[in-house]
C-alpha cells in the first residue's frame, strides 16, 4: 500500500504535535491533496523558488519546510506574485508543501535539541520551559562534555552548519571558558535574560539586535554567538527526516541550498 501525504503528516505530527505551535504560527499542510501518494520527500528551511525548483528537479512528491509559506496571511495566490507562482509550480508538479515551525521548536526532538545534539550537549533541558510539561519548551540549555573557549566553540559551530556569507558573530570575551551552553535557534534576543539567569556561559541564537545584545553584555551577561536565522535552524532538518524514517519505501533528501537572504559580506 502506498504512502500518502496524510501518512507523512501523521508521522510528523507525532514528533512535532501541532498543539505546541504558537498561536500566531501558520503550520501544517499548505499545498497538496491529503490522499496523494508520496515516495520521495525533500526537507528545507525555507519554502522559496530555489527549494521548490529543487523539489521538482529531484522528483519529490512532498516538500517539508521549517518556515511557513504564508506566516502573515495573504489574499491572493496569483502567479503574478512570487509566492503565488511557487504555489502554482507545486500544484502543477504534484508536490505537496507542509510546514512544521514553532511546534518543531518546542518539541522534545525539535530545533534546539537538534542543535544541542550537534554540539554533544549533555543534560539538556528547556531554556524557557512549558509550564505544564517539564520537558517541553523553547530553546535548550546543557553542558559541553569538555570545556572550551567561546572562540573554539564558535569555530566548532562553523564546521557543523552550512556556510553563510554573514558568518558567525561573537559578543563578549572570545577567550571565556564555556561549560554551560544555552541555545535558541531563530530570533532569540527575547531570551537573553533567561539564558543569563539559567547560568549559561554562552548563548547561541540568531537575529541579535544591537541594543538588546549590547545592554546584555554591558550588564555582565554571558557571551553571545550570533548566527544567521537560516544557519541556526538548518540542524532541525535531519530531525524532521528522522520523524518519517519508519515509513517503508520512502526516500528523503535534506536540502543543502543556502536560502539565507544575505549574499555578500564586505569587511
Amino acid at each position: 500500500m502506498s504512502i500518502t501525504v496524510t501518512d507523512v503528516i501523521t508521522a510528523l505530527e507525532q514528533a512535532f504535535p501541532p498543539q505546541l505551535a504558537e498561536s500566531w504560527d501558520r503550520i501544517g499542510l499548505i499545498v497538496g491533496e491529503p490522499n496523494a501518494p508520496v515516495s520521495r520527500i525533500g526537507f528545507a528551511v525555507d519554502p522559496c523558488q530555489a527549494t521548490v525548483d529543487e523539489a521538482i528537479v529531484r522528483g519529490a512528491h512532498m516538500l517539508i519546510t521549517h518556515h511557513p509559506l504564508y506566516l502573515r496571511g495573504t489574499s491572493t495566490v496569483a502567479a503574478s506574485t512570487a509566492k503565488g507562482a511557487w504555489v502554482h509550480q507545486l500544484i502543477k508538479n504534484d508536490v505537496a508543501l507542509y510546514a512544521a515551525h514553532t511546534n518543531a521548536d518546542a518539541a522534545p526532538t525539535g530545533s534546539a535539541v537538534a542543535f544541542g545534539n550537534l554540539l554533544g550537549l549533555e543534560d539538556m533541558r528547556p531554556l524557557a520551559p512549558n509550564g505544564k510539561v517539564a520537558h517541553l519548551g523553547i530553546g535548550r540549555i546543557g553542558r559541553l562534555p569538555i570545556t572550551m573557549s567561546v572562540r573554539e566553540l564558535a569555530h566548532r559551530i562553523q564546521a557543523l552548519i552550512p556556510h553563510t556569507e554573514p558568518g558567525i558573530l561573537v559578543g563578549g570575551d572570545p577567550e571565556r571558558i564555556v561549560r554551560t551552553v544555552a541555545i535558541s535557534p531563530g530570533s532569540g534576543d527575547s531570551f537573553l535574560a533567561t539564558a543569563n539567569e539559567a547560568g549559561a556561559d554562552v548563548y547561541i541564537c540568531a537575529d541579535l539586535r544591537h541594543h538588546p545584545a549590547s545592554d546584555h553584555l554591558w550588564a555582565g551577561g554571558c557571551a553571545l554567538i550570533g548566527l544567521t536565522h537560516f544557519a541556526s535552524e538548518w540542524p532541525v532538518l535531519p530531525a524532521m527526516a528522522k520523524a518519517v524514517s519508519h515509513l517503508s519505501g520512502l526516500e528523503t533528501y535534506i536540502s543543502t541550498l543556502v536560502t539565507d537572504p544575505w549574499t555578500l559580506r564586505l569587511s
